[in-house]
């Protein structure tokens, strides 16, 4: 297996590393300043116009149409440049390849309908508008997704939902457009056909933002989370995504893209953590001595380092499988670095905020907001006891057993 990316793939890291340096991160701090006063970040169209221009621009989807705007780089080509993004939580917008939206152009590029695509995937290419994907409720354990409630029953021409959603990525912010929606169509189907995804615009009559979601104190300013409640909200057929009873089906199409791409970006958001602990344990002396001179200090970033290279290597295996055997083909792989790539998250985070002491914890530094963003991932897009599972399920059991084993020096009886 060769470890190295290739040069093509080196050469759009390369192009990309150019642009970041000088267009996204001396912005990052006028950035913070409109997102604390609650402004829209007014730089953005520009960043985002020069991006296209530079042909930065949908980086993440490797299945565009004839016409369609972007580099179609394969997963494996993207890794190293979503690693690079996500440094910053904000600079995957500057190149439209933001979650919830890159996993709801790629739903909607594999399962809608040419008159869908017209009308809600190419705004969305264009970064014209903004969604979200409406699934998990709040009066059920959404890790169980045949749990969902919501219901969406026929009436003629239409469908009326009737149901509540919360902690839904996206659907707080000021320009989403529409969701995709996953709920209940047959309560009589087999438990994995009851429920159809369906297209619902925001500003249909009935749906309601309750209000906007925190998580551990922190707000997700690129994609603000929102608490939605629909009542009978009437949105006609035709706005049906896939066939009735393949909710299941469209949901698992963008959730794996959608998984390792948080994983690349997190690998990112570590090496910058990485980074951060070792020039603030340099410019620090504690008795007499820097605090990058003690042991523990420097096991800390050792281990760091250590765990950090294994989840690379794991994420570009799992990015090579999705692109060599597809979505189904890769689930193993997306299983296991969604286990692994959070929890290394939050254990360098929880060593960064050790390294900066009371800083680490406050809204200087990303270290607060790189925990809790590692702690929201064991749970999103479901939780580490859910992909764990599959894991276990996909482990093949050994021909031989304990009484005939070739391995054993003694069998028992």
């Amino acid at each position: 297996m060769d470890f190295e990316l290739s040069s093509r793939s080196e050469a759009w890291r390369r192009k990309l590393q150019g642009f970041f340096d000088r267009e996204v991160l001396p912005r990052h701090r006028a950035w913070l300043d409109h997102t604390a006063a609650g402004e829209a970040v007014s730089f953005m169209p520009d960043l985002q116009r020069k991006a296209r221009d530079a042909g930065l621009w949908n980086l993440a989807l490797p299945e565009l149409a004839e016409g369609e705007p972007g580099t179609r780089l394969s997963n494996l080509e993207y890794a190293p440049l979503a690693e690079l993004m996500g440094r910053l939580f904000w600079a995957p917008e500057v190149f439209n390849c933001q979650a919830p939206d890159v996993p709801n152009m790629i739903a909607l590029q594999n399962c809608a309908t040419p008159e869908q695509k017209a009308r809600w995937l190419q705004p969305l290419l264009e970064a014209q508008t903004r969604s979200a994907f409406g699934m998990t409720e709040p009066d059920v354990a959404s890790s169980d997704a045949t749990n969902i409630a919501t219901r969406m029953v026929r009436d003629g021409d239409d469908y009326v939902i009737n149901g509540r959603k919360w902690f839904i990525t996206g659907a707080a912010h000021p320009r989403c457009s529409f969701l995709i929606v996953l709920g209940v169509t047959d309560g009589d189907a087999d438990r994995t056909s009851r429920h159809s995804c369906i297209i619902v615009p925001m500003d249909a009559p009935g749906v309601r933002l309750v209000r906007r979601l925190r998580w551990m104190g922190c707000e997700d300013h690129v994609a603000p989370i929102g608490e939605l409640t629909f009542e009978n909200v009437r949105v006609p057929r035709e706005n049906l995504l896939g066939a009735e009873g393949e909710g299941f089906k469209v949901s698992q199409i963008r959730l794996g893209p959608a998984r390792i791409h948080h994983c690349m970006r997190s690998i990112g958001l570590c090496e910058l953590l990485i980074e951060l602990m070792m020039v603030r344990a340099s410019e620090r002396s504690t008795f007499g001595r820097t605090v990058i001179q003690y042991d523990t200090v420097q096991r800390w970033i050792a281990e760091s380092r250590v765990e950090l290279e294994q989840a690379r290597l794991l994420a570009y295996r799992c990015a090579s499988r999705l692109d060599q055997a597809g979505h189904h083909g890769a689930w193993r792989d997306v299983s296991l670095i969604k286990v692994a790539v959070p929890a290394m998250l939050q254990r360098i985070a929880d060593r960064a905020m050790q390294v900066f002491g009371a800083m680490g914890g406050s809204d200087d530094t990303p270290i607060h907001q790189a925990l809790a963003w590692g702690r929201l991932l064991r749970i999103g897009d479901g939780p580490d006891e859910v992909h764990l599972r599959q894991i276990f399920r996909m482990e093949p059991m050994p021909a031989w057993t304990i009484a005939n084993s070739p391995y054993l020096s003694a069998h028992p009886s």
